[in-house]
């Protein structure tokens, strides 16, 4: 990987004595245009194990089941709740797995939006990343409009779009510096977000055994009031898949750092093995300790104007009113590292669309720390133009857009389990199988679940906006991704006429990760400070 270094002018790189400055930049290649071979190994690998597995966490615990329980309760009830989160949880545990072993093999910035276009088509690298790059954009919006809704829980005269404002400022500026900035950063935060939820585990069982203000013991109560457990019917049902794809969404982009992560082969496999089962206990207790403790009806778990988050209820529940606002202070912290994350992932996309020939090569352009300056300014434009919406209503703005990137995000799931398919048929193919550090034991009735799964909740979860009456605006942001998606894939492929890539044509040698002099596997090391190391390591 070169070292990059920034000329007077700020926007080249004296990257080799022999290569171009800027096409060393964007990874262009001197061999002929109908031979797709990219080298995306630009970006500093600077991102420690410690910070990857944060970020890990970070990336999927944030606005989705702070704020976006309160959705999912109200439309769906308690048990609809658990059990989409659930088997939501189930499907992102088998599309890591198959990501993981991708990623560990070739550990880039465009990760799976790469292989789509590397292991399937062009057209379909070039439709995917651009969609998972706009949800980026929109994900890192819905975050500064929840901002909002959760800013309102105090009640003064303050303007909830200004501090948005200057929280979108602080993001670009950690994302502008260095990558060391941002895992700092993300590391903190991410882990504030999960002592928060250990003690708001333990709070909820204490406050459902009877430890609340009303000194009464609550059980299953809440399941058996007006609709519960149910609520809403099938359509009530349906709809929380959504919800709970926007709040599991991150999980997947955390492959997007191993461009940026030191020693990827050995790290990435323990995010993806380790990580999950956190996040997937995290979901499913808080879930159903939510559900247990907070009514489906209370008033303003959701509306067009406002949404309250459950976990401050439970925290009011147990009388403390400090606690309240303490709960609601955390929880706009982890809305900042939410779109934090967002707005890393959809830089690092943007430079990949860049060096693959699918948008301007100057978002290629990379400063002195070796950040994809131009990219991060470009998506942060964008994620504040999409922020205006919530002048409309922050609680109706914040549904709209979370509809939009838990489709997106169900259709990157779906992108994963394809390519992954085609990743290990041209591994078997070409002889090379033997030659992944890590590999996906669910392989393959995995990565077909995945895609089949996937599929069905895209189509199915839907079902509110056709029932009791038909809502067009809800049936759009529902089901926008779908056509842009496929118009964009078969534009590409007409206009530039590529092929479905054949198992022996396929690129399995550019970008293959090589161990480096000096990356020490320290938890390999014999004797007590390996083990300690590989428990903390578990733990943080």
């Amino acid at each position: 990987m070169a070292d990059g270094h920034e000329s007077d002018s700020g926007l080249k790189h004296n990257i080799s004595e022999t290569g171009d400055v800027e096409k060393q930049a964007v990874g262009t290649s001197v061999e002929p245009p109908d031979v797709h071979h990219v080298v995306a190994d630009r970006l500093a690998r600077k991102l420690s194990a410690r910070q990857v597995q944060m970020i890990a966490i970070g990336g999927t615990i944030g606005t989705g089941l702070f704020l976006g329980t309160g959705k999912s309760l109200a439309t769906g009830g308690p048990a609809s709740m658990l059990i989409s989160y659930l088997i939501v949880g189930c499907i992102v545990f088998l599309t890591m797995l198959a990501l993981g072993e991708m990623a560990a093999f070739i550990p880039i910035a465009g990760s799976f939006c790469t292989f789509a276009g590397r292991f399937v088509d062009d057209a379909f690298g070039f439709a995917l990343t651009w969609n998972y790059w706009f949800n980026d954009a929109v994900s890192t919006a819905a975050d500064l409009v929840a901002l909002q809704l959760v800013f309102e829980y105090w009640n003064t005269n303050c303007p909830g779009w200004a501090l948005s404002i200057i929280f979108w400022a602080v993001l670009v500026a950690a994302n502008i510096i260095t990558v060391a900035a941002y895992g700092e950063l993300e590391y903190w935060l991410s882990l504030l977000k999960v002592v928060t939820i250990v003690i708001f585990i333990l709070l909820g069982i204490a406050v459902n055994a009877g430890g609340n203000t009303a000194h009464h013991y609550i059980g299953g109560s809440n399941w058996y009031i007006g609709d519960a457990p149910f609520v809403g019917g099938i359509g009530g049902f349906a709809s929380v898949f959504v919800t709970a794809s926007f709040a599991y969404g991150g999980t997947e982009s955390i492959a997007i750092t191993a461009g940026e992560t030191k020693n990827p082969t050995k790290n990435l496999p323990r995010v993806v093995k380790n990580v999950f089962w956190r996040i997937l206990l995290f979901y499913v207790i808080s879930v159903l300790l939510i559900g247990l403790n907070v009514p489906y009806n209370t008033h303003g778990l959701s509306s067009k104007s406002s949404s309250t988050s459950p976990f401050t209820l439970v925290f009011q529940m147990a009388g403390s009113t400090a606690a309240g606002s303490f709960i609601n202070a955390v929880i706009m912290t982890s809305v900042i590292s939410a779109g934090n994350h967002a707005l890393f992932a959809g830089t690092r996309l943007l430079y990949t669309l860049a060096i693959d020939g699918h948008a301007p090569r100057f978002f290629g352009i990379l400063n002195r720390n070796q950040v994809p300056w131009v990219a991060v300014v470009t998506t942060s434009i964008v994620s504040g133009a999409l922020f205006g919406i919530s002048f409309i209503g922050a609680g109706q703005a914040w549904t709209w857009l979370q509809n939009i990137v838990g489709v997106s995000n169900q259709l990157s799931w779906i992108a994963i389990g394809i390519a992954s398919l085609r990743f290990r048929a041209g591994l078997a193919k070409q002889g090379k199988t033997h030659l992944l550090p890590f590999r996906n034991w669910t392989y393959p009735w995995g990565p077909w679940a995945s895609v089949f799964l996937n599929s069905f909740l895209v189509l199915i979860q839907g079902w509110s906006c056709f029932s009791p009456t038909f809502s067009g605006v809800d049936f759009v942001s529902y089901y926008i991704e779908l056509p842009i998606m496929l118009v964009m894939f078969v534009g590409w492929k007409l206009i530039k006429r590529t092929r479905f890539v054949g198992l022996t044509d396929m690129d399995l040698e550019t970008d293959v990760y090589e161990v480096q002099p000096g990356e020490i596997d320290l938890e390999s090391r014999p004797g007590w400070k390996g083990k300690v190391r590989k428990v903390l390591r578990w733990l943080f």
